[in-house]
């Protein structure tokens, strides 16, 4: 097993996202050694958006592949190391945290989780080819694009209502798709919905094919009392049946809630000294590149605090 020269760095970031570049940055600005592990990409989820118009400083949008390797580059140049790996066993208790990834082994003194979390998919046909042509897994990120087009939600809790009548803003018509003949969202949701004009609901029915060439042009539904099948001519598909923390090395190391979210205070400390969360993998109210991006710069700032206390000079 390689011991990468038994190096113990002061932070050590696990996960690429908006969350992880961020803390690199901001932990790596401070002068301390700071490693970023990364499974595949760097940038996450954000890379496979056209367009991101929600981030401060882009007036006119920019891309997620060029945001990420923008984030990439300022954290490089403060002294980042970025490692491609795949953790497969964290220990995480004691002033020296260690990080397995196969055959090599990783130290460090604090630890920054950002795995991040991805949205549970349908799994029906046309989905994952139509990712960004059409089926989209954020609302507040992608709504804009479908103004004045008819467009679809699925799912029936808080998040696909608060979605439609996010979209409803836009839209032409929006379509709520439902396998149940109840919505689960709150009541005060479920009001301001039937309140507006331009959703439709359509319950007891499931999804079964996204319908287009080279972007969404409906979603064909099937009723589950009556078996008829009928297309919604739509033009956006927005799924909001939940996500899954990509939590599953630390879901018996750390506290999380019933959802596998990791469980922080506003310091972004977990239940063990010297490990943060940060992004999409914690539990917070809104998963965004922005909120993500702060995140991990509070996580960096607290994780260099801790080292400060704990007395050791930056490596």
């Amino acid at each position: 097993m390689e011991q990468n020269a038994n190096k113990i760095y002061d932070v050590a970031v696990i996960g690429g996202g908006s969350a992880g570049l961020a803390a690199g940055l901001y932990a790596a600005r401070a002068g301390r050694s700071t490693l970023l592990i990364e499974e595949m990409t760097v940038g996450g989820q954000i890379t496979k958006t056209h367009n991101v118009e929600n981030y401060p400083g882009f007036d006119e949008g920019i891309d997620g592949f060029s945001l990420a390797a923008k984030m990439e580059q300022q954290a490089t140049r403060f002294g980042l190391v970025t490692k491609f790996a795949t953790v497969q066993e964290l220990a995480l208790s004691g002033d020296v945290k260690r990080i397995e990834c196969g055959k090599k082994v990783f130290f460090a003194r604090t630890v920054i989780l950002a795995m991040g979390a991805q949205p549970r998919l349908l799994g029906i046909p046309g989905e994952v080819e139509q990712m960004g042509t059409g089926v989209s897994y954020c609302a507040t990120c992608d709504g804009a694009f479908f103004r004045g087009m008819p467009v679809a939600v699925v799912g029936g809790g808080d998040t696909a209502i608060s979605d439609a009548l996010y979209l409803a803003r836009f839209a032409q018509h929006v379509y709520v798709v439902h396998r149940r003949d109840t919505l689960r969202a709150t009541q005060v949701l479920q009001d301001a919905a039937r309140q507006e004009p331009s959703i439709e609901f359509v319950f007891d029915t499931m999804p079964e094919e996204v319908v287009g060439g080279d972007a969404v042009e409906g979603l064909r539904v099937k009723n589950k009392r009556n078996g008829e099948e009928r297309t919604l001519a739509v033009k956006g598909i927005f799924v909001a049946v939940g996500t899954t923390p990509r939590s599953a090395l630390v879901q018996n190391l750390l506290d999380c809630d019933a959802g596998g979210y990791i469980k922080t205070d506003a310091h972004m400390r977990t239940s063990i000294p010297g490990v943060y969360a940060a992004g999409d993998v914690r539990v917070t109210p809104l998963r965004q590149v922005v909120t993500a991006a702060a995140d991990g710069a509070v996580a960096a700032t607290m994780a260099v605090e801790y080292l400060i206390q704990q007395g050791g000079s930056p490596q």
